[in-house]
């Protein structure tokens, strides 16, 4: 593919029609670093779509006057960056292209000032009207299908983010993490205006953030104090530093699993922020639904892409199922049920195909579980109390550290109510019974038809959420997706999209 500099407005649309692919979209101020190669190559990698990188340095975000004159200018150093590194196309538009006098069609944007007001938007006045302005006349130039953004900043990032949902603009915002040079500063195109011991000043401020961060992971606690006492100790200058929830800005609460450490200081005339975000435990998906949505095996294929544990509540219960029948267990007696619980092991094991056997007591059980057998009574057992408390607490001790994805019917409303993800992962009668008749794992239901599989589903669905405990509910802040006419990698790219929209990539940097 040829690659090309693009100059004028009216230049996009033929290159659009030309390149005849989707298109992920770079925009850059110039000045390019390798907070930026890392955006490019990123987007390059990441699929066979065209990659357009555009350098506009937009006067909107500015409310310094000297501030934009001096903003650094390296349009050939960034042309030869950008193609590079990924780039099939460089959009370098003047103020005129994208602001035409007289012109009435261009939308000047207000930002949400439940995000713009906090932080930087606090002594930055009309910056992030700016910002959504310029972003969005450039979306409907551009007309991509992803749009390349960092973490650096995090608020903006929420507020663009805000744009797309607001505007209802078909893009998917891809963001990568805050990139750090060599001394720990984040990366940003205003570094080449620090002297040698204003870097110093804004590396300290930097390690002492990361520093919190590794306390916080110990003590699960912060002290905005402290770290305002060191700062000041060494005369920077702090302009903000807040302890926020990370979606919403306002501060943080104890409950909060992630919030975000962020500050500003000043070094000189230069102004530079930084944030950390802050984990008492890693990020929990948790998975809803009747039998036979795709649950299984959704849930394992996202684990495996997010390199996160699976964990099986419904193997669980088949597990204990089993073991009462095969054991000949009064399950109806409580007393003697409590004693022989708490004799009871389960855990699982990886295979040699990568995949997870369930083991009770030291039996593998893996494929005597999914039998019409353990169906139909895998919902009575789950539905007696001491059996549903002695799991839930076997199933919470596996996500006390987090880092999880896990299935069942009541895991967002009872094990893990604090998931920063919740799905409920529904399909209809007609399409769970088609999946139950070719599910290879099912040992029995080849030999069911068709209509008796569907009323046994009815059943086990009616059991399930008429359950005096933990019913089959679907949560209040869960995501409903129906699977009807989706391919199983259709529903996995889904979630996945949804907690990459909720999880920040930096949580990922160990």
């Amino acid at each position: 593919m040829k690659k090309v500099i693009i100059r004028k407005t009216q230049e996009i649309e033929n290159w659009r029609r030309n390149v005849n692919r989707d298109i992920n979209f770079i925009p850059t101020m110039g000045n390019l670093h390798n907070g930026h190669i890392k955006l490019i190559s990123t987007a390059k990698n990441d699929n066979s779509n065209a990659n357009l990188v555009s350098i506009f340095i937009n006067p909107l975000q500015f409310d310094n006057k000297l501030d934009l004159e001096n903003y650094p200018k390296t349009i050939d150093n960034d042309i030869n960056i950008s193609f590079s590194n990924g780039a099939d196309a460089i959009f370098i538009p003047s103020n005129e292209d994208i602001y035409p006098p007289n012109n009435k069609n261009i939308k000047f944007l207000k930002a949400p000032i439940e995000l713009s007001s906090a932080l930087c938007g606090l002594n930055r006045i009309g910056h992030f009207d700016g910002v959504c302005t310029v972003v969005y006349r450039l979306l409907n130039l551009i007309k991509p299908k992803n749009l390349y953004l960092g973490e650096k900043d995090w608020q903006q990032l929420l507020i663009l983010k805000n744009l797309v949902l607001r505007k209802k603009l078909n893009v998917a915002i891809k963001s990568i993490p805050t990139q750090r040079d060599f001394d720990g500063i984040p990366l940003s195109s205003r570094n080449v205006h620090l002297s040698k011991n204003e870097r110093k000043l804004i590396s300290f401020f930097s390690s002492e953030l990361l520093e919190a961060k590794k306390n916080f992971q110990q003590e699960k606690k912060i002290n905005l104090n402290e770290i305002i006492k060191k700062l000041s100790a060494k005369k920077i200058s702090i302009e903000y530093l807040e302890h926020l929830h990370p979606h919403t800005l306002q501060k943080a609460r104890p409950e909060d699993n992630i919030s975000l450490l962020a500050g500003a200081i000043k070094c000189g005339e230069t102004r530079l922020i930084d944030h950390v975000f802050l984990m008492q435990r890693r990020p929990i998906i948790a998975i809803d639904g009747p039998a036979g949505s795709g649950k299984s095996t959704v849930t394992k294929l996202i684990a495996k892409k997010l390199k996160l544990l699976y964990l099986d509540t419904g193997a669980m219960y088949r597990a204990l199922s089993w073991l009462m029948i095969k054991e000949s267990i009064d399950y109806k007696k409580e007393k003697k049920l409590q004693n022989i619980l708490k004799d009871i092991s389960i855990i699982f094991k990886s295979n040699i195909n990568s995949d997870q056997d369930v083991y009770i007591n030291n039996f593998c059980v893996t494929e005597e579980i999914r039998s019409q057998k353990i169906s139909s009574i895998v919902s009575k057992i789950s539905s007696i109390k001491e059996v549903r408390k002695f799991l839930v607490e076997e199933q919470r001790k596996i996500g006390e550290s987090g880092g999880l994805v896990a299935e069942g019917r009541d895991i967002g409303t009872t094990v893990f109510p604090h998931a920063e993800l919740k799905i409920f992962l529904t399909a209809s009668i007609d399409e769970r019974a088609k999946r139950r008749k070719s599910d290879k794992n099912s040992k029995d239901s080849k030999e069911i038809d068709l209509h008796t599989l569907k009323e046994l589903i009815k059943k086990r669905d009616f059991e399930d959420s008429n359950r005096k405990i933990s019913p089959l509910i679907k949560a209040n802040d869960a995501i409903e997706i129906i699977t009807d006419g989706f391919s199983i990698d259709e529903v996995v790219d889904k979630i996945i999209d949804l907690y990459n929209d909720k999880i920040p990539k930096e949580t990922e940097i160990k």
